[in-house]
């Protein structure tokens, strides 16, 4: 892809913005969760641009959350329903971890792209997220695009990679219900992890990126299995590799202290991988492990910036059935209601009434909470709530 190809394709998506830099890919990175914890420090490499871009709007965002391909390595599981439709949590789908970031993020204009077995996934997204059933999503949408064959040379063909199912529908970009989109959120819909896009889309916005991706660190027993960046000491992106292994894995070996980890968890977590989470994109590649990326990190200049968070990809019957055992890790013999967020606490022989909130640090054993509990640390629980302490003597 030449430079003006690039040039011409970052204008349609983002010509709306005022660039400080021409050119600038961004890559945001998760290093936190499943992997590794990431502890935000003054030794890390990574600067803030000195002049700020305008505040990110999420009026301005659209979301194209992919339906994903034939899902071979979850198979029984997609043998009659794509993976975003893979149950998750006993009573959720995959695509409903996205749905509800977009929700949550401000981000109402939400597209789906489906090809393999996509029907269990669009009677999914039909029922749950009805626009006349009382969910305000104030202007948006949420529109199940399908793979469909075109006129022409360039419609004539499937979905071939995940930057070509995206350019098929650029076209919805340029009417004028879409006019005011300015930035392209491309999600994955058979992932595990809780982010707030708009931070990702400010940094986006920010560094005047043409792209922005966001990674996470990853040890070598799971590195083969992403598309790797290597980065040098500013943060800037020097090379791409999707899914190496042998000499091309360990050429991939990067100084994870330098954004922020302690020496120790460097050396646990020595490599840097795409987390398939992108903003805006190019339009003459195919796929953005295999072509897009690589040809960003060669010609332009490729940012990194911070994101703290779980994640975890669903694309393995091991990692499904992993993923599932570890939301309960932190729940022993209790009852969680519906609507409840927990982080980093404790529970045991307890009930947690719906919509309850319990932040890091909380420890309930043998407790019961009425609905719209917050809890923020053990002290909060005793004296600022009501709660129903049961005593089993």
């Amino acid at each position: 892809m030449i430079a003006s190809e690039l040039h011409g394709f970052s204008m349609l998506m983002c010509s709306k913005k005022q660039c400080f830099n021409n050119h600038n890919t961004i890559l945001c990175s998760s290093f936190s969760g499943s992997r590794v914890n990431l502890v935000h420090s003054k030794n890390s490499a990574f600067q803030s641009p000195i002049l700020a871009g305008p505040k990110a709007n999420s009026k301005n965002v659209a979301s194209i959350i992919l339906g994903g391909g034939a899902g071979t390595r979850l198979f029984p599981l997609t043998q009659r329903r794509a993976k975003p439709a893979v149950p998750i949590g006993g009573c959720y789908r995959l695509v409903d971890i996205p749905m509800s970031n977009c929700i949550k993020s401000g981000i109402n204009k939400i597209f789906i792209l489906t090809q393999f077995n996509s029907r269990s996934l669009n009677n999914h997204i039909a029922r749950t997220y009805d626009l006349g059933s009382g969910i305000n999503f104030k202007g948006g949408f949420v529109e199940v695009l399908a793979a469909t064959q075109t006129a022409g040379e360039s419609g004539n063909k499937w979905f071939e990679g995940t930057a070509d199912a995206v350019r098929q529908f650029l076209w919805l970009f340029e009417d004028a219900e879409h006019k005011n989109i300015e930035n392209v959120l491309i999600l994955c819909g058979d992932q595990l992890y809780r982010m707030d896009y708009m931070d990702l889309v400010q940094k986006h916005i920010d560094s005047c990126a043409d792209i922005s991706v966001s990674c996470l660190p990853v040890n070598g027993s799971h590195a083969s299995d992403f598309g790797l960046v290597k980065v040098d000491e500013r943060g800037r992106i020097r090379q791409f590799l999707e899914k190496p292994n042998g000499e091309l894995l360990r050429s991939m070996h990067v100084d994870t202290s330098l954004f922020g980890l302690s020496a120790q968890k460097a050396k646990e977590f020595p490599y840097i991988a795409s987390m398939g989470i992108y903003v805006v994109l190019y339009p003459n590649a195919n796929d953005f492990g295999s072509e897009v990326i690589p040809m960003a990190a060669k010609d332009f200049n490729v940012q990194a910036c911070f994101f703290s968070g779980y994640w975890e990809d669903i694309g393995t019957i091991k990692s499904f059935f992993d993923a599932n055992l570890a939301l309960f890790d932190q729940v022993i013999n209790s009852l969680i209601s519906n609507g409840s967020f927990l982080r980093k606490c404790n529970i045991e022989h307890s009930i947690v009434g719906i919509r309850s909130r319990l932040d890091s640090g909380v420890h309930l054993k043998v407790t019961f909470l009425f609905f719209n509990v917050v809890c923020h640390s053990i002290s909060s629980l005793y004296f600022h709530y009501f709660y129903l302490r049961v005593n089993y003597n």
